[in-house]
């Protein structure tokens, strides 16, 4: 099945120099995320993934990123046990994806997934109740920060406000890993500076964010490490640093050249 597949991989991921790793500092009791071998097919042809191999270290922020179809969702949804690879593992903390892993990563879906009917303090409960590690008090400051009341309903916000609340809700724990699937599309430029800043704002140094992104100008300045997918290959893996000097240009310059039509 996979020689039929493999056909359709665009060859800029096997083309001299496209396959690139930026080493950062070894640091082996660092690693908090590790992707073996990982493959993704739908159905007989459709693949999503392809052999996939990432190592992942604690206290980074982290862009995933790439273009439509690069693959990002479906790395995403398996490191959150909500799809099973064809091929290969995820590794987080040493644990395939399952409950160990749900108990230390804090997930945050591209689409809303919040039944728009409950009030924020019913969501509180159920934060509090569903994670061990989820913190009522620093949900409250940053719900407090908006002037959003524990008493309010989703249906009667907006778009950007529901966002922030779903955000402040994962951003609430404690946990070893964030998984934020473009946390800053479809919201205003200043309900995007917020968003920002709670995401900054509210991990600690030994856990990472993983960030999924089309605004790579709107976050790039708080990215520790980039990772590019195009059509299911990593084609770079870089601390951020290290690719603006050895390429001589900024991580959005770069991404547009690697990714140009």
């Amino acid at each position: 099945m996979y020689e039929e597949v493999n056909d359709q991989i665009n060859e800029y991921a096997n083309e001299p120099g496209q396959n690139q790793v930026y080493e950062y500092p070894n640091e082996p009791e660092r690693e908090l995320v590790r992707v073996n071998d990982l493959t993704k097919v739908y159905g007989k042809r459709t693949v999503a993934l392809e052999g996939v191999n990432l190592t992942i270290p604690r206290g980074r922020i982290v862009g995933l990123l790439g273009p439509n179809g690069s693959g990002k969702t479906t790395l995403i949804k398996i490191m959150n046990g909500l799809l099973s690879p064809t091929r290969g593992n995820v590794w987080i903390n040493g644990s395939l994806p399952g409950p160990a892993t749900k108990a230390t990563v804090s997930y945050l879906p591209e689409r809303n997934a919040l039944d728009l009917s409950m009030r924020v303090e019913e969501l509180l409960d159920f934060f509090g109740d569903f994670y061990a590690d989820f913190s009522r008090e620093r949900a409250g400051e940053m719900l407090r920060s908006l002037n959003i009341s524990p008493k309010d309903r989703l249906k009667s916000m907006s778009k950007g406000t529901r966002e922030k609340v779903q955000l402040i809700l994962v951003m609430s724990r404690e946990a070893d890993l964030y998984i934020l699937d473009e946390p800053i599309a479809g919201v205003d430029p200043a309900a995007r500076d917020y968003i920002i800043r709670t995401i900054i704002g509210n991990y600690n140094s030994n856990a990472t964010v993983l960030l999924s992104t089309h605004l790579i100008t709107d976050i790039e300045n708080v990215l520790d490490e980039v990772i590019f997918l195009k059509e299911g290959h990593v084609v770079l893996q870089s601390s951020a640093d290290a690719l603006r000097e050895q390429q001589g240009k900024s991580v959005d310059a770069y991404f547009r050249e690697v990714f140009a039509c």
